[in-house]
């Protein structure tokens, strides 16, 4: 978000959104890059990563009072899990056309300037994503 401050604070408020979505996708590539970079050497090193359990959070041990019925949140972590397999068996681009068309709510030029493609094929890659996951999730949802 201050990348996107420091350097397109001049450009207008409607471009901000795809311009945000493309810095965050660059982001996310060089973590992975570095962590990847990382983990080679520490690995080379001999020295493992060790989850502390101090560093847990205990307020998370305690029940939600506003908590749902252990079966609906059961039912719907198993409806979110083989949604989420469904996105990951998707092709990159269409991943990327569907996460930012449904769940962002981002328009097709928003999109297509997000994804640095035109517009037609942020419609096909969407279409096409659409089309594969009704297909795969049809016996799941209605």
């Amino acid at each position: 978000m201050l990348g996107l401050v420091q350097k397109y604070a001049n450009k207008p408020a409607e471009e901000w959104t795809p311009l945000f979505y493309r810095i965050l996708q660059s982001r996310i590539r060089d973590w992975y890059r570095k962590h990847k970079v990382r983990s080679r050497w520490m690995s080379w090193l001999g020295v493992n990563k060790q989850d502390d359990e101090e560093s847990q959070d205990p307020m998370e041990n305690f029940a939600d009072p506003a908590a749902s019925e252990p079966q609906q949140t059961l039912a719907n972590e198993n409806s979110i899990a083989i949604l989420e397999a469904a996105i990951h068996c998707l092709p990159l681009r269409q991943q990327q056309a569907f996460l930012l068309r449904s769940w962002e709510g981002l328009s097709v030029a928003n999109t297509a300037t997000a994804m640095s493609c035109s517009q037609g094929s942020v419609k096909t890659h969407y279409s096409r994503a659409l089309a594969s996951l009704r297909k795969e999730l049809e016996g799941h949802w209605p």
